[in-house]
């Protein structure tokens, strides 16, 4: 598939390359060609290619390709030319809107202030997704400053969809921090569950109303309202990310309204994921615990070692990790390694995403340090790469010039060429002087002329060759000199490549000793459960009067 999509993005770009070499009204240049350069330019950075955007867009005239190059400016880390074209773009005409959201998320001097100011300018004039973001923002920063009302106020102007429902489930966060009672923030995720619905991206729609069923029936149990919290748990989707920590919920506000059974059923199911997501290692011990309540010693007992196993086996998982990690990186090892499988395609099924690795994987990214960490190594990886198909590029280019050059400090001599004109000139002479007809004489006159162009030219050979070998030494060496840059370059960004690598390692490798962490806990759990359970059995035998 990757592969698939590289060959379509060349072959899109080589068909409007194409079309702009061989449509004549657009050879002349013009307002088609402009518009062309503008497509190529959005084209490349929307399929990640930045560089290939600012060369289009590289003599920006309208706003629209001002827009196009800012943001691929802004990629590229090019921050004060960036903001430079942004303020341009603000005083403008058409993309007012878009200026000002993208200068927003830039760092100001004057702080909030400033960033207020673009966001409103945003909400005013921009439409669509940017105009809800940049309201979501504002929101945002009502919220973080304390002013709750203020925020619902802004998030009640947006229109339903995702950042709408985005802004209620941070405010229903926060009224279940200050709140005694859950209803204001209950009501506030009722509200966000009803904008998701709107969004029109509909994975990203199910996916943020599996984590709003997930707080609200987290807040109804945390509340002793576990039929309202069994309502929202069993309307998340099960093939949902947020699934396993909903079965776990699910079971403990089961197993808390006393139905043990239906509790362990839950659990049971959640047990099925990776014990890397959450809810899953409480998951494993719950299922004991629920036979332990039901009255079921033996298959409490049974249930405990099991999970004592599984902890065991999932720290083990973790310390091959670590040392894959330590062995080749976390890029590698994390990252690259999760993504192939040794799974056959006609064996591979939904399961396989659930993969301990990927698990873990799924999990660290959640981080935004390592969210950054991993995009900053895959960027310089695909840097490199580029970098040195340019080098090779630019050896065979050189290769082909020296083909082409001759020996240095040559001359070419055309003595050889001129004796062989001057002995046709002179059997030509010999002709003449016989008795011969008007036509020969005539073709004998343009032979003549012939020779002596043949003799003219060879006498402009010489300098034309070395002309020629002027041009591509001067060639030569500008080649050399961009040899030189990119290899500079090349060895700059391996080094940027080997910090990152290393500090993406130590984010990692912590990680994952946190992980074996919570693993050794889960351990202790367990193990203290079966201490109690068989200090229990004992007391029990001992009232029996059995040894």
């Amino acid at each position: 598939m990757v592969v698939l999509a590289k060959f379509r993005k060349v072959s899109t770009r080589f068909a409007l390359s194409l079309t702009a070499a061989l449509i004549p009204g657009l050879a002349s240049g013009g307002s088609d060609l402009a518009s062309l350069h503008l497509g190529l330019a959005q084209f490349a950075l929307d399929t990640h290619e930045p560089a290939a955007a600012l060369r289009y867009t590289w003599n920006a005239t309208t706003e629209a390709e001002r827009l196009v190059r800012a943001k691929a400016l802004l990629v590229t880390g090019s921050h004060q030319e960036a903001e430079r074209l942004l303020k341009e773009l603000i005083e403008g005409q058409y993309y007012r809107g878009q200026a000002a959201l993208l200068l927003a998320e830039l760092p100001t001097d004057s702080g909030d202030n400033k960033t207020r100011e673009y966001l409103e300018t945003a909400a005013k004039r921009a439409s669509g997704s940017d105009r809800q973001k940049a309201l979501y923002r504002l929101a945002e920063i009502e919220r973080e400053a304390g002013h709750t009302d203020r925020a619902g106020k802004v998030l009640a102007s947006m229109e339903p969809g995702y950042w709408a429902a985005l802004g209620y489930m941070n405010i229903a966060a926060d009224y279940g921090r200050q709140d005694r009672t859950p209803s204001r923030a209950l009501v506030a995720l009722r509200v966000a569950l009803a904008m998701s619905e709107e969004d029109v991206d509909s994975q990203r729609s199910q996916e943020l109303r599996s984590r709003l069923l997930v707080r609200a029936g987290y807040l109804a149990y945390d509340h002793g309202d576990y039929e309202k919290a069994i309502g929202f748990l069993e309307k998340i989707p099960l093939e949902s990310y947020s699934t396993s920590h909903g079965l776990y919920l699910h079971g403990l506000a089961l197993s808390a309204s006393g139905n043990q059974r239906a509790a362990m059923q839950s659990w049971h199911r959640a047990k099925k994921y990776p014990l890397a997501y959450p809810g899953v290692a409480n998951a494993w011990l719950g299922t004991g615990r629920g036979y332990d309540l039901a009255g079921y010693l033996g298959q409490a007992g049974e249930a405990y070692l099991a999970a004592n196993a599984s902890y065991e086996s999932e720290r083990v998982t973790l310390r091959k990790l670590a040392d894959q990690i330590r062995q080749k990186g976390a890029y590698q090892a994390l990252v690259l390694d999760a993504r192939n499988s040794e799974a056959q395609w006609f064996l591979a099924d939904n399961r396989t995403l659930t993969q301990p690795r990927t698990a873990y994987l799924i999990r660290f990214i959640e981080q935004p340090a390592s969210q950054a960490a991993v995009n900053r190594v895959a960027e310089l990886r695909e840097m490199r790469q580029t970098l040195n198909q340019r080098e090779d590029s630019l050896a065979v280019f050189r290769g082909a010039i020296s083909e082409r050059l001759g020996p240095l400090g040559h001359n070419v001599d055309g003595g050889p060429f001129n004796e062989d004109i001057e002995v046709l000139v002179q059997r030509l002479a010999n002709l003449k002087a016989r008795t011969i007809s008007p036509a020969q004489q005539e073709a004998l006159k343009g032979v003549a002329r012939t020779l002596a162009d043949l003799k003219a030219s060879v006498g402009r050979l010489d300098g034309r060759l070395k002309k020629k070998d002027r041009k591509l030494n001067e060639l030569m060496t500008r080649t050399d000199h961009a040899l030189e840059r990119i290899r500079t370059v090349r060895r700059t960004a391996d080094a940027l490549l080997s910090r990152a690598e290393s500090e993406l390692d130590e984010l990692a490798l912590a990680y994952v000793e946190e992980q074996d962490h919570r693993m050794a806990f889960a351990l202790d759990r367990t193990e203290q459960q079966i201490a109690h359970l068989y200090e229990y059995l004992a007391l029990e035998n001992l009232e029996r009067g059995q040894p």
